[in-house]
């Protein structure tokens, strides 16, 4: 029954929801019972086909528009939400890009185009839910890293960097937003398949596996979700959950 279901009249925004780990966490929480924002830049089809798979099982959803590097329309994707939805319970920051390339022939502006996104973004996005969060003292921020940020990777500077700071913002936003009763926390996904990986040499990456096998979206979804809804989780903030299939270790 819909009344058992433990994310009931609560609302989760996911960044970057429309393909890949957004779309998979956005199905998993919406299963859950949380009405969805599906958040998306420039793909409202594959947006609108999340919110119908939320919705044909019988759950609540919507898509918003929002390009999460600029700071106006962050703050009207939250407006509107808090309008629409009264509350923001939980925000997934997920969206990212990459602009790949060796640091000697990087252009500035593929550093600067990841680093709006995927570090700019999540400060953005976190800043503009935090007031409605500590007047309602609760929520649970989870922010989507990368095993990149904690070991970096030739020919991608810009995006370990930015993973790297995104646990950095982590864990400073947990000890601020922690007395009232906020958790932030981050989830570090190794080689996932999604449209980000398809290109990779898959070969080479296995053999540093010790599982042997790319991850799904499916499985990054569950460590969110039980982050994002598991009674358990209301006393872990400031932690960073590697899913990488042992690629690194300590």
């Amino acid at each position: 029954m819909n009344s058992l279901k433990p994310l009931n009249e609560k609302t989760a925004l996911i960044t970057g929801a429309s393909r890949g780990i957004g779309k998979a966490v956005a199905l998993a929480l919406g299963e859950a019972g949380a009405e969805v924002v599906v958040n998306y830049s420039n793909s409202p089809e594959k947006a609108e086909e999340v919110v119908a798979a939320i919705t044909a099982t019988g759950g609540k959803a919507y898509p918003l528009q929002a390009n999460i590097s600029d700071e106006s329309q962050v703050e009207d994707l939250i407006k509107k939400v808090l309008e629409r939805s009264s509350h923001i319970d939980i925000l997934i920051n997920n969206a990212g890009i990459t602009r790949d390339g060796l640091l000697m022939r990087m252009k500035t502006q593929d550093w600067k185009d990841v680093i709006d996104i995927n570090l700019s973004g999540v400060f953005l996005c976190t800043r503009a839910v935090t007031r409605p969060m500590l007047k309602q003292k609760s929520g649970r921020i989870i922010n989507i890293t990368s095993v990149v940020g904690i070991i970096g990777n030739a020919g991608q500077a810009n995006y370990a960097a930015s993973k790297a700071g995104v646990i950095g913002l982590t864990k400073s936003t947990a000890k601020e937003l922690a007395p009232r009763g906020i958790t932030v926390n981050a989830v570090a996904p190794g080689f996932i398949s999604t449209d980000m990986t398809k290109d990779l040499d898959a070969e080479a990456i296995l053999s540093a596996i010790p599982l042997g096998s790319f991850g799904t979206p499916e499985q990054i979804a569950g460590a969110v979700r039980f982050l994002a809804i598991d009674p358990a989780a209301a006393y872990i903030t400031g932690q960073v959950l590697q899913v990488d299939g042992g690629m690194v270790m300590g």
